[in-house]
């Protein structure tokens, strides 16, 4: 049996406000006395969404702490016929679940397959003497406690506890900080869902008969369902048109791969030479007013004869440095589009795979708009940095990011590794996918708080007979953040030369 101290501070370590029974001594009225101080004995019941966060969560909390899983949603509006309750079966708008006739009032019911989760749910909320609700803090979460407390009418205080990771220390400052339910959230939730059910029901049957069964027209589906259509439009309305250029493969020393370059051809006689902007998709033409040269296949064949017998001579280089910063952390769109073009994930895969993650405490909560990282973080990553590269390739400053769309939501940070230590995955133990995803965030992060890499453009143009060819190199200066993360690539080091495109020295004048 565990006993919690009352009239302890709020920070009082967790771990620190049970003692066992043997320390306490009965006193009148079946109270419990330490050292003067009235203890008593409780029970807490949390709910959470999942097993998995349940399991992960119950480590850190002391053993009069129950934690379920919720399971998701335990009430929802009726998926089918059957679930529609025996009263609401004649009404007109009963089989949608919403009466649009009265503000659109939603219709809930606890589905069958809920009954059971449900039924576990109230049965241990008797024996327990507060409700703690640790849904994820998102819409979707705040429903989800929002339907809990409906259903389950607890008598017992309700606490709201919200954290976006799932270590002990979150869990602990979780518990002294919690709150009520915002109704905000809820109310928002409640809208897309209306709406899902209002646009889906009519929508979906159109997309079965015409595209394939048990496709989804929700409220988002149907806005991409849109998009694609206007944009398959614009397809079909699309002229091609056609346009011939040539590139030459140049060197200055033959013997020597690294003298070895290459040129495209820009302009003839003082004329820019089309490419693909300079074309009406309407018409296949090229735009009015433009002063360029077309080139069809038999003028292109006829300069390339030309060209290679002229003499080649570099007229102009030019050179300048730039750099270039490290990209925000992941927010859970970036997260997809850089998982499925490093690791060949899906929006679907990416998620269930981040979720295992987030669940066993690996990173922090993986729905978010934000690109924001809290001071814990950016510490934890300016250490891992310097014991890892050096002091030279830190920022003098932390870098703090902000979301640039206006409807974002900032409750959640930007997708990072959990805890104050910024672990690399080496030392976790994960493998396959969950260890790939993790690695990917881990190197975002981290590069999030490098130095800017430095790296020098220079530019030549060759002339040879009528006409003018350009050639481009970059040379990396200093690597700064690409030592950790380029993006488009799981492999830094061997980024490292991909990210270059080496020019040999010219200069103006020579062949």
């Amino acid at each position: 049996m565990r006993l919690e101290a009352e009239g302890l501070p709020d920070d009082f370590p967790l771990s620190e406000r049970y003692a066992t029974l043997a320390t306490f001594t009965r006193g009148p009225r079946q109270q419990w006395f330490w050292s003067g101080t009235e203890a008593k004995m409780s029970k807490k019941l949390v709910i959470v969404e999942s097993p998995t966060k349940a399991k992960t969560i119950g480590k850190f909390l002391p053993k009069d702490y129950l934690v379920k899983a919720s399971m998701g949603h335990v009430r929802d509006l009726p998926a089918s016929a059957a679930e529609i309750p025996e009263k609401h079966k004649g009404e007109p708008w009963s089989r949608l679940g919403v009466n649009v006739e009265d503000d659109f009032t939603p219709l809930y019911v606890v589905p069958d397959k809920k009954r059971k989760r449900f039924a576990e749910l109230k049965s241990a909320l008797k024996d327990a003497d507060e409700l703690i609700q640790a849904t994820d803090e998102d819409r979707e979460g705040e429903s989800i406690g929002w339907h809990l407390r409906e259903v389950l009418i607890p008598k017992q205080p309700i606490r709201r506890m919200i954290f976006h990771e799932i270590t002990r220390e979150a869990i602990e400052q979780a518990l002294r900080e919690t709150r009520t339910i915002d109704l905000d959230l809820v109310h928002a939730q409640e809208t897309r869902r209306i709406l899902d059910r209002l646009v889906g029901y009519t929508v979906s049957p159109l997309l079965w008969r015409k595209i394939a069964p048990k496709l989804s027209a929700g409220r988002v589906q149907s806005v991409a369902v849109r998009l694609l259509v206007l944009r398959e439009r614009q397809r079909r309305a699309f002229v091609a048109g056609q346009y011939w250029d040539l590139k030459a493969q140049l060197h200055k020393r033959p013997d020597q791969p690294g003298h070895r370059f290459e040129a495209t051809l820009i302009s003839v006689d003082g004329r820019r030479v089309a490419s693909g902007r300079d074309f009406d998709e309407q018409t296949g033409q090229i735009v009015a007013g433009r002063d360029v040269l077309l080139l069809d296949q038999q003028q292109a064949e006829t300069l390339r004869q030309q060209l290679l017998r002229g003499t080649w001579r570099i007229a102009d280089v030019e050179e300048k440095e730039t750099s270039r910063s490290p990209y925000a952390p992941f927010t859970t769109s970036t997260l997809q589009q850089e998982a499925n073009r490093k690791l060949g994930l899906s929006a679907r895969e990416t998620m269930r795979v981040a979720q295992n993650l987030y669940e066993n405490g690996y990173i922090t909560y993986m729905r978010t708009d934000s690109v924001n990282l809290s001071e814990e973080a950016i510490q934890a990553a300016r250490r891992r940095i310097q014991e890892m590269y050096g002091a030279e390739f830190l920022t003098p400053t932390p870098r703090r990011y902000q979301t640039k769309t206006a409807n974002a939501q900032e409750a959640h940070e930007a997708i990072r590794p959990a805890g104050d230590q910024m672990v690399s995955a080496d030392r976790l133990p994960l493998d396959g996918r969950e260890r790939s995803l993790y690695d990917l965030i881990w190197k975002r992060t981290v590069a999030s708080q490098m130095a800017n890499a430095r790296l020098k453009l220079r530019t030549a143009t060759i002339q040879v007979e009528n006409a003018s060819f350009r050639a481009s190199g970059r040379t990396i200066l200093f690597p700064g953040f690409f030592r950790a993360y380029v993006e488009g690539s799981d492999d830094p080091a061997a980024a490292l030369d991909s990210q270059e495109q080496l020019l040999p020295e010219l200069a103006a004048g020579e062949p």
